[in-house]
């Protein structure tokens, strides 16, 4: 039960603290579309995320009004496209019209974005996912609310480099494609290592083949909320601080349990996880980085942020495990640059670089975020840097992501713009040194020595 000083709290939280609930990501399974002729295919996803999402937008409108708590996103994830378009897009024209398909289907839902327009090419690629992946510029290009991921490698079965050699290149296209728009087609297009199958969040949102028919999964976010806890435990032992960030984890994430279970209720459709991650916003306060500087650093970045970050995450997963018996997705502390104003402070005064923000992928929830470089960034480059994550994925056993934006026209010192959630970054510098001979290399980087233990 839920007792009055427990609603008196969470409505200062909301009111005072940024508590928002991230979103609701409503998982649609495509499979039963299937069909060899592309218009029956496209007619059918569109028909089944129409109907079955029809009221998801709704619903999340009526929870906010009688809990008065925000849901800043209304989201739906499909079947990766990959799998689910196989037998009906023979063309990477097939596959964009599917593209264009889920875009309309979004809009007529009134959900913020539809992820899924992915594959899973962790081992290899199949000819269907070839085409998806070659089709990702233009799909992106033309469509307002889809977003795009591609898994690369796992720790199961190692990292496949001839995908992460032409991953460079379709990142770089896709911000060539919309350079217009501040290369804004790159913050819709994520490549992970080990990607789960129920994360609610975008770009890398995906229902995966294990999942039901659909199913609800919610995201929770609170920065703000822990930066505020620790303002009353400053000077105090690291034993106090752990205890603060795991039991405002805890209340964070009863917020996200409330909501998961009303609106599975009230759409009839299970509910799956929740993820309680410390995704940032803009928004002065609500920022992951000024956490980092609560626990005593000068700055993000600043010797020590590596062990900051990774005492927050481990805290912020051992709360919300206590407060649902159904955590999952990405759980832990996100650290884009874009997203973040105190990341944003960071790299402007120079105590935050791209080789610091590496470093700090493998101790948090995800990886290297909404990061803008110059856009005469080589494909090559772009492909060695999402090695080295992939890496740090695979054989520390976690999931690791790239979204790097390299921002057409732009070089280092001049700003990206997006706007809403995903923000505006600084250019940020990238080691210029050649690494074509290593990427130019054929077929996958072995899974390491623990990965056997079946």
């Amino acid at each position: 039960m839920i007792n009055i000083h427990e609603v008196v709290e969470t409505n200062k939280m909301i009111e005072k603290e940024n508590l928002d609930v991230r979103t609701i990501t409503l998982g649609i399974s495509l499979l039963d579309c299937a069909d060899s002729d592309t218009d029956v295919f496209c007619d059918r996803v569109y028909k089944k995320i129409t109907t079955v999402a029809k009221d998801l937008v709704k619903t999340g409108r009526e929870i906010e009004k009688k809990y008065a708590i925000p849901i800043v996103n209304k989201r739906i994830s499909v079947t990766p496209a990959a799998i689910a378009g196989a037998g009906a897009c023979r063309t990477s024209k097939d596959f964009v019209k599917f593209a264009k398909t889920l875009d309309a289907a979004a809009k007529e839902t009134g959900v913020n974005f539809i992820g899924g327009f992915s594959a899973l090419v962790q081992k290899g690629m199949t000819t269907a996912d070839e085409l998806l992946i070659r089709s990702i510029p233009e799909a992106l290009a033309s469509t307002d609310r889809v977003c795009s991921s591609v898994n690369l490698g796992s720790t199961k079965t190692g990292i496949n480099m001839d995908a992460v050699r032409l991953m460079g290149e379709i990142i770089k296209e896709t911000a060539e494609m919309t350079a217009e728009n501040d290369s804004m087609g790159c913050a819709k297009l994520v490549v992970f290592c080990n990607a789960p199958d129920d994360n609610p969040f975008m770009a890398g949102a995906f229902h995966g083949v294990s999942e039901a028919d659909a199913v609800i999964n919610v995201g929770v976010s609170g920065p703000g909320v822990v930066k505020t806890a620790l303002e009353q435990v400053r000077g105090e032992s690291f034993e106090v601080l752990c205890e603060t960030i795991k039991k405002t984890a805890f209340k964070i994430t009863r917020v996200g349990q409330l909501v998961a279970k009303e609106a599975s209720e009230m759409l009839g459709v299970p509910f799956g996880i929740i993820d309680l991650s410390l995704a940032p916003t803009p928004a002065i306060g609500d920022s992951v980085a000024d956490i980092l500087c609560e626990c005593g650093l000068e700055s993000a970045g600043a010797p020590g942020t590596t062990a900051a970050l990774a005492m927050l995450n481990d805290q912020v997963k051992k709360g919300g495990i206590m407060a649902s018996s159904y955590v999952g997705g990405l759980s832990g502390a996100f650290i884009p640059v874009s997203e973040d104003q105190g990341m944003i402070d960071a790299v402007l005064r120079g105590s935050l670089t791209l080789e610091k923000l590496e470093a700090m992928t493998c101790v948090c929830s995800v990886g290297l975020d909404m990061i803008a470089v110059p856009g005469d960034t080589t494909a090559v480059s772009i492909s060695g840097i999402i090695a080295d994550e992939m890496a740090i994925g695979m054989v520390n056993q976690k999931t690791t992501a790239v979204r790097l934006i390299p921002a057409a026209g732009k070089a280092v010192g001049d700003q990206v713009e997006f706007g809403g959630l995903l923000g505006r970054a600084p250019v940020m510098p990238v080691n210029t040194f050649d690494c074509s001979a290593f990427i130019g290399r054929k077929g996958r980087i072995p899974a390491p020595v623990h990965s056997f233990k079946n």
